[in-house]
């Protein structure tokens, strides 16, 4: 298994053995909802009877149904694999590691805490950092996780048109793409539609 793992992760892009990718998905199961959460347990009884009007289930899931979780495990795991520390990011960057923790606190880069800190690669160029990404990192909403905003920020939005197709935001922004459209765009992140 671990030879086929690898096969995997190498033909993905992702410098991990399969020993660590697996750890990292053992790490992301963990941090997830229960495996069989009561989804009523969440609401009161007046929302549990207006969801069930509406024609929601509420029960828990059956054993016999695949595990919702498994997607986003994975897509967490590669999230974190790719991720830079603050020394990876500060040499790409050609800063001082300290440069690099100044611009986390100021909302200039994104990251999160886990065993230090760990930056989505999504907001790197390969020599600098994403243009106007100031501009978009002010407009995410304060609750979006990162692996909500890394998979806005690598889906094709209809509202970001490059060669007649739909870019995604990362792509309109290294094409010198308006940073305001998708600042307004990832603004709405976790808003009902």
């Amino acid at each position: 298994m671990s030879i086929a793992l690898e096969n995997v992760l190498a033909r993905a892009g992702l410098k991990a053995d399969a020993h660590e990718f697996l750890s990292l998905v053992e790490d992301a199961a963990r941090r997830l909802s229960p495996p069989n959460p009561d989804p009523s347990h969440y609401f009161s009884a007046d929302q549990r009877a207006a969801l069930a009007d509406v024609g929601l289930d509420l029960s828990p899931r059956d054993e016999a149904e695949p595990d919702f979780r498994a997607r986003t495990v994975a897509a967490h795991a590669v999230l974190a694999d790719s991720a830079l520390s603050v020394g990876q990011a500060a040499e790409m960057l050609n800063v001082d590691d300290s440069r690099i923790r100044h611009r986390l606190k100021e909302g200039r880069l994104t990251g999160w805490k886990d065993q230090g800190w760990r930056l989505p690669a999504w907001q790197f160029n390969g020599s600098g950092v994403l243009p106007g990404l100031e501009v978009v990192l002010r407009a995410v909403p304060e609750d979006q996780p990162a692996l909500v905003v890394a998979a806005f920020m690598n889906t094709p939005q209809s509202d970001l048109v490059i060669s007649d197709r739909p870019a995604t935001p990362r792509q309109w922004l290294l094409a010198g793409g308006d940073p305001e459209q998708v600042a307004r765009l990832v603004a709405t992140l976790g808003e009902p539609f």
